[in-house]
């Protein structure tokens, strides 16, 4: 199709533009992201529709929650912190060179490549591309050939605001984005699944394309003793259920003492139906996103319920069956390895539910396993909060409620291990997408041209000194 054909044309194109313009202002790069904020908030109703469309049922509300109004946050956040972001940073000379001086420049780095994913196709598009362009970068985008409605929308939305030299979207299904990947970018950002992203990866390394990799993983909770079951489920159901459980940093697993299995199961239970009293049928419960995604999440459970699990319905299940895909919340116990439900991210409103003896055994079970893009702690006691703090490592440490992390503009947000590579929001990100130049200029004395060929008694004198010097350190 035109775009798989186009593709190595368009990245030309920006690229010459951005060898011909150079690094745009500061005031071109405001009045860029005030533009992109304007008109988000002004489709605010086409938006939700296309959103709609694509997932066959999905809240207006969570909708403009999870997909709007982050964005406009952090175009917020990055126009109020450019100017502080661009400025050059002084660092310090060697003492040897006393009247030069040194700085890192953050410049753009070019042209940038972004591949969005299909649960949140907005939000995760959209924030990279304003990072990108606060950054002062040129953009490409592709899309989620899941999400068609949401992929055509964005296109034209895009379309109607940029030039294509500054920003272009690429539409097409896997052949397009595998092409996509082995484009000669100057940075390649992808959100998806590890499996999609190591193949990306591997793409890039083609052309020595560097890449921020945003993956997911199985994110853990840990609840502390001291911590009310009552109030812990009710922020796990929130971060369990929003979107149907389609989100990279939905809670995967819970794990709980073995005493408080059965009261935190009727406390979750409670807690979803407080959040969707019609339960699946709520107005307010997500679809899963197609078919395929949803005949997924039942081999899941099927597995381990015939290896032995329990799996339990929670909320209050509804019938008849009001918008398609309708997954009804779901908790697992009982389970094991061998079951699938340990080895695959569940990435839908099902909860595995595990048991641990004492915190070190929670912490232990979680540091045994690939490092997760969330995870979450309940707990007051501060000894147990910089234990969980201190001797784990994830993407992100939240620590009593879920998701929050996401929507902190100051905070870097990414993975570390298998759960992604790089981080963006904040400052990070601004750098992130830049190339931290350091600049040295020499000052009007030069003392180094005394350690230069041919070298006498004056070079030992001064070595000699050097390396005394820093022996005693």
């Amino acid at each position: 199709m035109q775009e798989q054909r186009d593709l190595q044309s368009i990245l030309s194109l920006q690229r010459d533009a951005f060898l011909c313009e150079g690094s745009p202002s500061l005031k071109s790069r405001i009045s860029d992201l005030k533009k992109l904020r304007v008109a988000i908030l002004n489709a605010r109703t086409e938006i939700i529709e296309v959103l709609n469309k694509d997932y066959g049922h999905r809240s207006e509300h969570e909708t403009v929650i999870m997909e709007i109004i982050p964005i406009t946050r952090l175009i917020d956040y990055l126009i109020k912190n450019l100017r502080y972001f661009m400025r050059p940073i002084r660092r310090s000379v060697s003492r040897e060179m006393p009247f030069s001086s040194a700085h890192v420049e953050y410049q753009p780095l070019g042209v940038v490549g972004i591949i969005s994913p299909w649960n949140y196709p907005l939000v995760l598009s959209m924030m990279p591309l304003a990072t990108a362009i606060a950054a002062g970068n040129r953009v490409m985008i592709k899309p989620s050939e899941f999400t068609h409605e949401t992929s055509a929308f964005i296109k034209r939305f895009l379309a109607q605001l940029f030039p294509e030299q500054q920003v272009a979207v690429i539409r097409g299904e896997a052949n397009v984005g595998a092409a996509f990947s082995n484009l000669a970018f100057d940075l390649l950002f992808f959100t998806g699944s590890e499996a999609v992203g190591r193949e990306v990866m591997r793409a890039a390394s083609t052309h020595l394309v560097p890449v921020i990799l945003e993956l997911g993983g199985k994110s853990p909770v840990i609840i502390g003793n001291d911590y009310s079951l009552d109030q812990a489920a009710k922020h796990i159901a929130y971060g369990k259920l929003a979107n149907a459980g389609q989100t990279c940093i939905a809670p995967d697993y819970v794990l709980v003492t073995p005493d408080k299995v059965e009261a935190f199961i009727s406390a979750y239970s409670q807690a979803v139906s407080e959040l969707y009293p019609e339960g699946p049928a709520s107005k307010d419960y997500a679809s899963i996103l197609s078919d395929r995604h949803s005949a997924r999440l039942q081999s899941v459970l099927e597995d381990a319920a015939t290896k032995g699990a329990r799996v339990i319905q929670v909320g209050n299940p509804s019938n008849p069956q009001s918008h398609p895909r309708q997954f009804p919340p779901t908790v697992v116990v009982g389970s094991n390895q061998t079951m699938r439900i340990h080895q695959e991210e569940i990435f839908g409103p099902i909860l595995l539910i595990l048991t641990y003896q004492d915190l070190d055994a929670a912490i232990a079970y979680v540091n045994t396993r690939p490092r997760p893009l969330a995870l979450y702690y309940f707990g007051h006691r501060k000894e147990d909060i910089t234990k969980m703090v201190k001797r784990t490592i994830s993407g992100n440490l939240t620590i009593n409620t879920t998701l929050m992390h996401f929507v902190q503009d100051d905070l870097p947000f990414g993975g570390v291990g298998a759960s992604g590579i790089g981080a963006y929001h904040g400052v990070e990100g601004f750098r992130a997408f830049s190339h931290a130049k350091g600049v040295f200029k020499q000052g009007p004395i030069d003392f180094t041209s005394l350690l230069k060929p041919p070298f006498g008694r004056v070079a030992r004198f001064i070595i000699n000194i050097i390396c005394h010097t820093n022996k005693h350190m």
